[in-house]
């Protein structure tokens, strides 16, 4: 027979943004609050990022995943929040049921509020249509971080990382540290797509070529990868020349991360095309009541800092209870806007505002615009589409009307110091 239980809140997801939902509820005055995760152990993808660069802005100190993760695990014990570990949730319902099982059986929660919290997922060389036969030693960045740190398996000997994502880049310091030569990092978009910080500790300091307006066209090989041909292309992804064979045993894709949203799509949440995740607002409540989301379900965020800080924001508004909502004032994209974060702003008193550029940008301006009028601005010297922009909304001076306000990012298209091919010729990777 299924457990019935009561409770007030459920986080679905034990990683950093599950994990600081359910502290913050419980910082609040929530004491009913159960967190599922569906792996052994709390932290996910945490536990598989060994290397540092994480809580500058949370703790103000560098620390390892791991770390970071165990920050907050030590919080959580010294709470009575109920966590259940080896638990997969199978679906949401509208009413806020969550239907769950583990060994000990079906659980069925009726929360007050439901938490999503499952992070994100990796693009796979499916969805990327990476023409070629279908030989092993084709992996997921993410897979063979896991593979390498957790499991202590090395991939292959010889790769290639498609995609300039911050996953891919310090898998390729990684592997190189343990003895595997990065023949190249592949980028089809004239400029990089994680950290710049990464790019420097990861590709440079390593002398590992970057190539960028380049991609894979074929895999070659039968039983196991034999090697890639890799060319240039022009902006609409076309091929732009020859092609160069670069031999390999092992293909990594860093070519993007998704929302984890299928819970959310069965519940009926309403998602935002740009994106990937639920609308929200600055609390992080979703269009339906009593739902909330929070960290890289949302959107995929640079850092774990700024998951963080979503999660914190959940507790304070399930305190507040299921309250009267006013019309929300409505943000969309505009010229130069990738993705926006809240796109509804309902109290405007805190929180933060996160933008993600289109393209690289030099002597930038960000404004806010409704109906042709500019409601603000801010200017931002350089600005690249790995690296959200992000304000205080507390700062900005908010209409009264509700009607949509445009986010528009204007500037000089900027060109990063590095270019795939300079570095491809000092790398030795020229024909």
């Amino acid at each position: 027979m299924p457990k019935f239980v009561e409770a007030e809140v459920v986080v679905i997801g034990g990683g950093p943004a599950g994990m600081a939902a359910a502290l913050s509820a419980w910082e609040y005055g929530m004491r009913k609050i159960f967190l599922l995760e569906r792996n052994a152990h709390l932290g996910g993808i945490l536990n598989q990022c060994i290397h540092p660069g994480f809580g500058l802005h949370i703790f103000g100190e560098e620390l390892t995943g791991p770390e970071y993760a165990e920050r907050y695990m030590e919080a959580l014990g010294r709470t009575g929040v109920e966590v259940l570990t080896d638990t997969t949730v199978l679906e949401v319902h509208k009413d806020r049921a969550v239907v769950a099982v583990n060994r000990g059986g079906i659980w069925i929660f009726h929360p007050q509020a439901v938490v999503f919290a499952m992070g994100c997922r990796e693009r796979t060389r499916g969805m990327i249509r990476l023409p070629g036969t279908r030989p092993a030693g084709i992996f997921t960045a993410g897979c063979a971080q896991y593979l390498v740190n957790v499991e202590g398996y090395l991939p292959g000997k010889r790769v290639v990382i498609l995609g300039s994502g911050d996953i891919g880049l310090i898998m390729a310091r990684r592997l190189t540290l343990e003895g595997v030569k990065v023949e190249a990092v592949v980028e089809i978009r004239p400029t990089l797509s994680g950290l710049l910080r990464n790019y420097v500790q990861c590709l440079q300091d390593f002398h590992i070529p970057l190539l960028l307006s380049h991609t894979v066209f074929e895999v070659l090989g039968q039983e196991r990868v034999e090697g890639v041909l890799v060319g240039e292309v022009d902006a609409k992804g076309k091929p732009k020349g020859r092609l160069r064979h670069i031999p390999c045993d092992t293909l990594l894709l860093s070519v993007g991360l998704i929302p984890e949203v299928e819970l959310l799509k069965r519940a009926g949440i309403p998602l935002c095309s740009s994106s990937g995740g639920p609308f929200v607002d600055e609390d992080f409540a979703c269009d339906v009541p009593g739902f909330f989301a929070c960290g890289n379900v949302v959107a995929v965020f640079d850092l774990v800092d700024y998951v963080t800080r979503s999660a914190e924001r959940v507790g304070k508004r399930i305190s507040e209870g299921l309250r009267d909502e006013k019309p929300p004032l409505i943000l969309v994209p505009g010229k130069g806007v990738a993705a926006i974060v809240p796109q509804r702003i309902r109290e405007r008193r805190e929180g933060f505002l996160y933008v993600r550029p289109k393209e690289s940008l030099r002597k930038a301006k960000l404004s806010l615009v409704q109906q042709g009028r500019e409601l603000y601005h801010v200017s931002v010297p350089l600005c690249r589409p790995g690296e959200m922009i992000h304000l205080e909304i507390s700062q900005i001076p908010w209409p009264k009307e509700r009607k949509e306000v445009e986010v528009v990012l204007e500037g000089e298209k900027h060109v990063d110091l590095f270019s795939g091919a300079l570095y491809c010729m000092s790398s030795g990777m020229s024909d």
